[in-house]
């Protein structure tokens, strides 16, 4: 398995479809949501994600500071069905915040957590900022991760 982080222009035609297909079978599809997956942010990420055997396996949408939030942002976090519960979701989001961290030198990241997820993300340091809201008719709460 190969993990990779590219910027929108350097993703091939193939790895996007693959990236947009797994979006939408776990947004969409197996989330039974009807929502606008392709919601313009794409081109300002960073997209980080796992291939095996050419198959988008685990993804990331990494987004600067401005781009969604005034904090940097993590989003789209998936795993397919598969390689759920074997750790594959911990070390992409690992991974995620190092980058934003690290790289981009971000100090903050903000994400919208589906609430079954909150001690997941809490695991890594997200602290919740927000009551429980629907979004999408999904639980959702907001977060934030703060190396200060």
């Amino acid at each position: 398995m190969n993990f990779y982080i590219k910027e929108f222009e350097e993703l091939s035609t193939h790895q996007l479809y693959k990236i947009l297909q797994e979006r939408i079978n776990v947004f969409v599809v197996e989330q039974n949501c009807a929502y606008p997956e392709v919601d313009g942010k794409d081109p300002q990420s960073y997209h980080l994600f796992a291939e095996e055997n050419n198959d988008i396996v685990a993804y990331t949408r990494l987004l600067p500071a401005g781009v969604a939030y005034r904090q940097a942002s993590i989003g789209r976090v998936l795993v397919i069905e598969p390689l759920r519960k074997t750790g594959l979701g911990k070390e992409i989001m690992e991974r995620s915040i190092a980058f934003l961290s690290e790289q981009l030198l971000e100090k903050e990241i903000k994400i919208q957590a589906q609430e079954y997820a909150l001690r997941f993300y809490q695991s890594f340091g997200f602290e919740p900022i927000s009551e429980v809201y629907l979004e999408d008719d999904i639980p959702h709460l907001d977060m934030v991760w703060s190396n200060h």
